[in-house]
């Protein structure tokens, strides 16, 4: 029985989809990490003294 062109690229597909996710493992270790991050407004309130200001100490 011969297999079709879909069965191979598929496979294809899904062996190059598998060596990029252990290639970005060994890049950023384990764990969920953003692709892309949302923009951040220098407004935005944080409580955290390294973002506050000369004025505030």
């Amino acid at each position: 029985m011969k297999k079709s062109k879909t069965t191979l690229n598929l496979a294809a597909v899904k062996a190059m989809r598998k060596g990029n996710r252990e290639a970005e493992m060994e890049i950023l270790g384990p764990g969920f990490h953003a692709t892309t991050r949302t923009h951040r407004s220098k407004k935005t309130y944080t409580r955290k003294s390294k973002h506050k200001g000369d004025w505030g100490n």
